[in-house]
């Protein structure tokens, strides 16, 4: 029975990593749930047993994509001791996510585009919550001179997520702007994230040297997030 039940998380991760795979490539509307279906390696009718629709598909891959941060970002934050840390482990993060996975940014890129009434709700549940706790930290290291005073915490996180999400999107052809070496260089993306995070990390701190001393955590997380324990906040 326990195989069973394995055999069948497996089959769902497989199909939600092919659809975000094939709806990053050919959208929604080209991408058939046959095609899904044929390459995780099942008929059609055994995907509908998963997901009863094309819709409930779609819904699936970003819920499962967005929920991630509701359980990572609070953890990241309570582990590191400094607002720097803070800083590089959340951001980083968030990159390394997105470039484990290209189709996850190219996915999210094309829903935002093509759907945005439909991705505003999600947005609100699954990322809202985590971008609140971020802004707690911002307005803290301010209060303790860390931080620029003149940022808008709310504007600062949504331009740093529209930076990360696009920027590994569109990296493999957008580092063809980039002079000096070809574009198929592996050095180059290594270069574009290194300047990337350091472009985020120039416009948050005063002095990012001296902002090792860290960025104290606020005192509750908002209601409903999680913190590291897995306890969620009254």
């Amino acid at each position: 029975m326990a195989n069973e039940r394995s055999k069948g998380v497996d089959i769902t991760q497989q199909i939600l990593a092919h659809a975000t795979r094939l709806f990053a490539a050919r959208g929604f509307v080209g991408a058939s749930l046959r095609d899904i279906a044929k390459a995780v390696g099942i008929r059609k009718p055994s995907l509908l047993y998963h997901f009863n629709s094309k819709d409930d598909l779609r819904r699936g891959v970003l819920a499962s994509m967005l929920a991630h941060w509701n359980e990572v970002v609070p953890r990241l934050l309570k582990a590191a001791t400094s607002g720097h840390e803070q800083f590089e482990a959340v951001a980083t993060e968030t990159l390394e996510f997105f470039r484990a996975d290209p189709d996850r940014a190219r996915l999210l890129l094309r829903e935002l585009l093509d759907r945005p009434e439909e991705m505003e709700p999600l947005i609100e549940s699954h990322v809202q919550p985590w971008t609140k706790i971020i802004c707690d930290y911002i307005r803290k290291g301010q209060q303790q001179g860390r931080v620029h005073a003149d940022i808008d915490p709310e504007a600062y996180i949504v331009h740093m997520i529209n930076l990360m999400v696009c920027g590994v999107a569109l990296q493999d052809s957008i580092t063809a702007l980039m002079p000096g070496r070809p574009a198929t260089d592996e050095v180059l993306p290594e270069r574009y994230v290194t300047e990337l995070l350091r472009v985020a990390r120039a416009g948050l701190f005063i002095d990012p040297a001296s902002a090792r001393a860290g960025i104290d955590p606020p005192d509750a997380l908002p209601s409903g997030v999680r913190d590291s324990s897995g306890d969620a906040a009254e």
